[in-house]
């Protein structure tokens, strides 16, 4: 296959700007818990692993692909999780569909979200409901378990 090849890193940004609307948060605590969720995926846009590690609460949870895996800090993600990632999926950029808060208390929140992967031609890998658990510790809002059905 001939491709010309694309300056990806020019098109790196956080889409922050791009994702959905579709919030149900009330103000406290569900409005709190969200900043975890935008900073995660403008972190993941950005290929930035420190950033989406400070996303999260450790050890960290994920259910997916007929697994559990319990994340550390240290071993989250590999320094060339990206270079696989991409190579494996195709994948340039996530967005937010939607982000509800559907159950919560002052200090965790449970959101039923579903984000869409996304090629650099802004092709549609695939939509991705998922269900992340979102919890303040030591005056901090983090991300302390997720499970989704994106592999």
């Amino acid at each position: 296959m001939n491709r010309t090849p694309i300056n990806t890193m020019s098109l790196i940004h956080d889409h922050a700007s791009d994702h959905s609307d579709d919030i149900i948060a009330k103000p406290g605590a569900e409005q709190d818990a969200l900043g975890p969720l935008l900073a995660y995926q403008s972190a993941w846009n950005l290929r930035d692993i420190s950033g989406m590690n400070a996303a999260f609460h450790f050890p960290h949870v994920r259910i997916a692909s007929g697994r559990i895996r319990v994340l550390e800090e240290t071993t989250a993600f590999p320094d060339d999780f990206f270079d696989r990632f991409i190579e494996a999926t195709g994948w340039h950029y996530s967005l937010w569909d939607y982000r509800h808060a559907v159950q919560s208390t002052t200090d965790k929140v449970h959101f039923a979200v579903q984000f869409s992967r996304y090629c650099i031609d802004d092709t549609v890998i695939g939509h991705y409901p998922s269900f992340w658990i979102v919890s303040l510790i030591d005056g901090k809002w983090g991300v302390q378990a997720r499970s989704s059905f994106a592999p």
